[in-house]
């Protein structure tokens, strides 16, 4: 049967909205119609970005918080502190809610690339621009991540299926050289695929090691999936907007060797026409002559952190998963 699962972020700015989000996801994604996951809420400050959740998670580095943003420093400073305890406190959340779940769960972590193009080097400019940086960066998330799966299955024993998803918006830009330098009258020199892939390989092998399925999320035009294949990615998640002609010959090909394809069909900041999600899923799976199978996984598009909390999110959810229970796999 195909599944419906988010990518990740909620709407929302505080506490009660982020308890709020656990509910809607637990609601909305029951085992085996959904793949629940750790909500994100971005609204609620630096700490709770992609970034932040990195910050929080990324071993062996320090990180303080400067007016442009995340920064490499040497010893830990107040604000990375900060994010820790809001990943912890949310997590404790979820862990008090997911009480006797079983089945799978997906958790969500910022990929190298992105992460590169995000934080700052001690003395200015972006990591991105260093290459012994940017390596380091990557390694410390790989590590990261390794004890972020290894915290979850401690609160939630249950579960015997975990995902991880590298989010990696960036990623586009990091490969065609368009990331803007910090005095942005310049671009980042272009990093080269070999170098992209070894990157990637390095958090995804850790993952892996974890006893986890790594996936990798990548909703900007121009993604190359078939990189993100190569280095290991064992599920890919895209909007189906996004996709070009090469990508989707991609997908096709993620799906008929038993991958997984996350399909961001289901808007989010307006109300979503399920029959005419169905029907464009159904045109999709003609035009690449693919019948459903369970690899195919449904899920609203970006965006659903600008959503209305109160309807729009529940409600995207919930169309996810009546439009994936409408495909048998």
């Amino acid at each position: 049967m195909t599944t419906a699962t988010g990518i990740g972020s909620h709407p929302g700015d505080g506490d009660a909205a982020y308890a709020e989000a656990v509910r809607v996801v637990l609601g909305e994604l029951p085992d085996p119609e959904g793949l629940p996951y750790v909500p994100e809420l971005p609204g609620r400050g630096p700490a709770t970005t992609l970034t932040g959740r990195a910050v929080a998670v990324a071993t062996d580095l320090a990180f303080d918080l400067q007016p442009a943003g995340w920064r490499l420093t040497g010893s830990e400073g107040r604000d990375q502190r900060r994010a820790r305890s809001r990943l912890a406190q949310d997590l404790d959340q979820v862990e008090e809610q997911s009480q006797g779940l079983t089945g799978a769960f997906k958790t969500q972590v910022v990929g190298p690339w992105t992460l590169a193009a995000t934080v700052e080097r001690p003395r200015g400019d972006l990591t991105l621009a260093d290459p012994g940086a940017r390596r380091e960066l990557a390694q410390a998330l790989a590590e990261g991540a390794r004890r972020h799966v290894a915290d979850l299955r401690r609160r939630i024993p249950g579960i015997d299926r975990w995902v991880v998803q590298l989010d990696e918006p960036a990623l586009p830009a990091v490969l065609n050289g368009s990331i803007p330098t910090s005095s942005g009258f310049g671009r980042h020199r272009s990093v080269h695929p070999p170098e992209v892939s070894a990157g990637l390989e390095w958090v995804v092998g850790a993952i892996r090691d974890a006893g986890a399925e790594p996936w990798v999320h990548a909703c900007a035009p121009g993604t190359p999936l078939a990189l993100l294949r190569g280095a290991g990615a064992a599920g890919l998640a895209v909007d189906l907007d996004q996709v070009d002609a090469p990508g989707h010959d991609q997908l096709a090909e993620a799906l008929e060797a038993g991958e997984t394809v996350v399909l961001g069909v289901v808007p989010t900041t307006i109300t979503a026409d399920e029959k005419a999600v169905v029907e464009r899923v159904e045109r999709w799976l003609d035009m690449l002559g693919l019948q459903p199978t369970p690899g195919l996984v449904i899920s609203p598009t970006c965006g659903l952190a600008g959503a209305d909390p109160a309807a729009s999110a529940r409600q995207a959810l919930a169309v996810s998963r009546r439009v994936a229970h409408g495909f048998v796999g």
